[in-house]
C-alpha cells in the first residue's frame, strides 16, 4: 500500500480475526458501507433495508471484538510507518464527544460537570511532512458521575497516577508503542496537558523519544525555573517561515520570523512525587524557546516553550522540532473530520459500548481520508490507485470531466483529489489553494453514491 490508504477496506483489514470469516467479511462491508457517506445514518448510507439490519446484527455480535479492531488497523499503521522509512510523530489528544441529549442510553457518564458523552483520546501515527497513516491507540473514558466541585490538591496529589485521568497519557505511551520494530523513530509529541512528570520518566527509561509543549516551570537540580532561564539567553538564530492559516480564529496563512533559542536542563523531580523511589530525580531535557517577531499588531504572535529528549545541537536542530510540533494540528483537523464529517456525535445507538465502537470505525475512516487529503499535497505525482479501485478512479474521471470515455491508464493522486474537490464544491481557482478535508469527503459521498447506484444499472 505504500504511502496510501484505501477507502476500500479490505486490505486494511486483512489480518482480522473474530474466529468468524462470514463477521469478518460484514465488518469489512460495513466499512466501506460508512466510508461512501460518513456524515449520514446507518440506515441513509446502506444500500437498502436488509444491508441496514446486518450491520446492526453486526454490532450486537459478542464477538466484535473491540481491541481486536485497534490490532488489526494498528498492524496496516505499522506497516505504512515501516515502509516510510521517515521520522514518525505519535500525536495524542484528548477531545469530547457530547451525548448529553440522550440520558437514557445505557452506560452514559459525564465528560464534565453538567455534560453526558465520553472523551475520546487518541494517539494518530503522522510522518514530519505531514501524511497520517493511521491510528496507533484510542481510548474512550468518562465519570460515570459529575464532579463535585474542586478536588482539594492534596487529594489529588495523594492519589496514584494509575487513579488520575491525566494517565491516559502514559497509559497511551505505552499502547501504541508496542509492536514498533526497533530502529524506527518515532516520537511522541503532546500539548501542554501532557507536560507530566510521568510520562517523561516513562519515555526515558523506555528509551522513548518525546516533544512536549511546556507548562509547568519546573525546577532544575539547581533549583532554577527553566521558562525564566531560557526567556533571558540571547537569541540564537532566526527563521523565515510560512505558519499556517488557522480558519477557526480567521487567521490567514502568513510569513513570520521566528526566535529560537534553546538549553540543556537537568529537571528535578516534583515534590509530590518523592515518595515514589521508582520515579527517577532528575531528567536531562532540551528546551526550545521558539517566539515570533511581532509584525502585525491584529495578530497573536506565537510563542512556544519545548520539551523535548531528541538532540539539540543547533538552530537547525532547535528548529526542525519545532516544524515537528506544527504537525500537531493534524489531530485537531483529525477530530475536526470525526465530529464534523462522520458526525459521531449524532449516533443513536442505545448503549455505550457500540456508540464507542462505531466511533472507533469512523476514526479509522476519518484517517483514510486525511492521508488522502494530504498525500495528494505533498506527493501528487503519486499514482491515484493508491487510494482507488479501478473502477473508482474510472467513474471519479468520468463524473468529474462530465464524459463518457474513461482514460485506459490511471492518473495521479494529486489529479484524483482535484476531481474529487470539482464533485465537493464549484472549480477551484489556483490562487484558492489545494482543497481541504470537508471538500474532499463531500466528494467522496458524491461519488460512492454515484458507485451505489451503479450497481444497480444492468
Amino acid at each position: 500500500m505504500g504511502n496510501g490508504m484505501r477507502i476500500s477496506m479490505g486490505e486494511e483489514f486483512a489480518t482480522l480475526d473474530f474466529n468468524s470469516s462470514r463477521l469478518e467479511k460484514r465488518f469489512v462491508k460495513t466499512m466501506e458501507t460508512l466510508a461512501g457517506q460518513p456524515e449520514r445514518s446507518i440506515w441513509f448510507c446502506s444500500k437498502n433495508r436488509a444491508e441496514a439490519k446486518a450491520i446492526y446484527r453486526m454490532l450486537s455480535n459478542d464477538n466484535l471484538d473491540r481491541e481486536e479492531i485497534v490490532r488489526s488497523h494498528r498492524e496496516a499503521t505499522i506497516q505504512r510507518i515501516v515502509e516510510s522509512e521517515k521520522t514518525i510523530l505519535e500525536i495524542q489528544d484528548t477531545t469530547g464527544l457530547n451525548y448529553n441529549r440522550q440520558k437514557k442510553r445505557e452506560g452514559i457518564g459525564y465528560i464534565s460537570e453538567n455534560t453526558l458523552g465520553v472523551d475520546l483520546h487518541s494517539s494518530l501515527a503522522v510522518t514530519t511532512d505531514g501524511i497520517t497513516l493511521g491510528l496507533l491507540y484510542q481510548m474512550a473514558y468518562n465519570r460515570p458521575y459529575p464532579k463535585e466541585g474542586t478536588e482539594k490538591l492534596a487529594s489529588k496529589y495523594a492519589r496514584p497516577l494509575e487513579e488520575k485521568e491525566s494517565f491516559r497519557w502514559v497509559k497511551t505511551l505505552r499502547e501504541s508503542m508496542k509492536g514498533i520494530p526497533k530502529g524506527v523513530h518515532i516520537v511522541n509529541v503532546c500539548d501542554r496537558e501532557g507536560d507530566i512528570y510521568e510520562l517523561i520518566d516513562e519515555a526515558s527509561n523506555e528509551s522513548q523519544r518525546f516533544l512536549i509543549r511546556i507548562i509547568h516551570n519546573r525546577k532544575t537540580v539547581g533549583n532554577e525555573k527553566i521558562l525564566d532561564e531560557i526567556r533571558e539567553k540571547p537569541c540564537m538564530g532566526e527563521v523565515k517561515t510560512k505558519i499556517p492559516r488557522d480558519s477557526r480564529a480567521g487567521v490567514k496563512e502568513r510569513e513570520a520570523i521566528l526566535q529560537i533559542r534553546y538549553c540543556n536542563f537537568a529537571i528535578r523531580r516534583p515534590a509530590n512525587l518523592k515518595r515514589y523511589s521508582n520515579i527517577k530525580a532528575f531528567h536531562e531535557v532540551n528546551v526550545i524557546y521558539i517566539k515570533e517577531v511581532p509584525q502585525d499588531s491584529a495578530i497573536e504572535p506565537i510563542e512556544w516553550f519545548l520539551m523535548t529528549n531528541e538532540p539539540v545541537d543547533d538552530v537547525r536542530e532547535a528548529y526542525e522540532k519545532a516544524q515537528w510540533y506544527m504537525q500537531r494540528w493534524k489531530i485537531e483537523r483529525f477530530h475536526h473530520v470525526l465530529k464534523t464529517g462522520c458526525a459521531v456525535e449524532k449516533l443513536q445507538e442505545r448503549s455505550m459500548d457500540k456508540t464507542t465502537t462505531l466511533v472507533l470505525m469512523y476514526s479509522i475512516i476519518a484517517a483514510a481520508i486525511m492521508n488522502m487529503t494530504h498525500i495528494a499535497r505533498i506527493h501528487p505525482e503519486l499514482p491515484c490507485t493508491l487510494c482507488f479501485e479501478e473502477e473508482e478512479w474510472k467513474v471519479l474521471y468520468c463524473t468529474a470531466n462530465k464524459t463518457k470515455t474513461a482514460p485506459e491508464k490511471p492518473y495521479t493522486i494529486g489529479e484524483a483529489v482535484t476531481y474529487l474537490s470539482w464533485l465537493g464544491g464549484p472549480k477551484r481557482a489556483p490562487s484558492d489553494g489545494p482543497p481541504g478535508v470537508k471538500t474532499i469527503w463531500i466528494g467522496l459521498t458524491k461519488l460512492y453514491i454515484l458507485l451505489s447506484y451503479m450497481e444497480w444499472l444492468p
